[in-house]
């Protein structure tokens, strides 16, 4: 049987299971894709814990869940970075990343109708999971590029380090786990 980490969050328990990050690393791998009552409660509880925001912000793929019921919640618009340039757009913007759950570098795109929604506006960053900022760093250079203001960085964990930072908001800590 593989080792889990039991994660409680939002009054909610699940065992997450442990993936190899590296020969020396290990990490919990919190899929909120497809569990809808998890995506419902963690958006619920971290709404709770949001400044005031105009347009929620995220990165495909895995976000993109927790934008869309937070967005559900509040009646505000949300809009997904998208991992590959799509047909529709002319001259989107763009920047790199690299994550933690990527093994290369990649490109994250935002169409020019979409970048003219966040200028002026107060844009708040979702993910589900913060683990090295390289994401948020790259999605906050999105709503800068596009004019926007980012008034908060939320995710429903924070993984490793992520704990210990203060300009992100978040329901739970995530440990890594050094593999022995």
């Amino acid at each position: 049987m593989a080792n889990t980490y039991t994660l409680h969050v939002a009054g909610l328990t699940r065992e997450l299971p442990l993936c190899r990050a590296s020969d020396t690393l290990e990490f919990a791998a919190f899929i909120m894709l497809s569990d809808v009552e998890l995506t419902v409660r963690t958006a619920e509880e971290l709404l709770k814990k949001c400044p005031d925001f105009d347009i929620i912000l995220t990165a495909e793929t895995k976000g993109i869940p927790l934008a869309y019921e937070m967005a559900r919640q509040t009646g505000k618009k949300y809009i997904t970075a998208r991992k590959s340039m799509k047909f529709y757009m002319t001259d989107p913007f763009t920047v790199k990343v690299k994550s933690i759950t990527t093994e290369k570098v990649q490109t994250l795109y935002l169409s020019q109708e979409d970048a003219a929604l966040l200028k002026g506006r107060r844009i708040l960053i979702a993910d589900d999971v913060i683990s090295t900022g390289e994401s948020l760093i790259a999605l906050e250079k999105l709503v800068d590029e596009a004019g926007g203001i980012t008034v908060g960085k939320a995710a429903v964990l924070a993984e490793g380090a992520a704990a210990d930072r203060t300009d992100i908001i978040f329901l739970e800590k995530l440990p890594l786990f050094p593999k022995k």
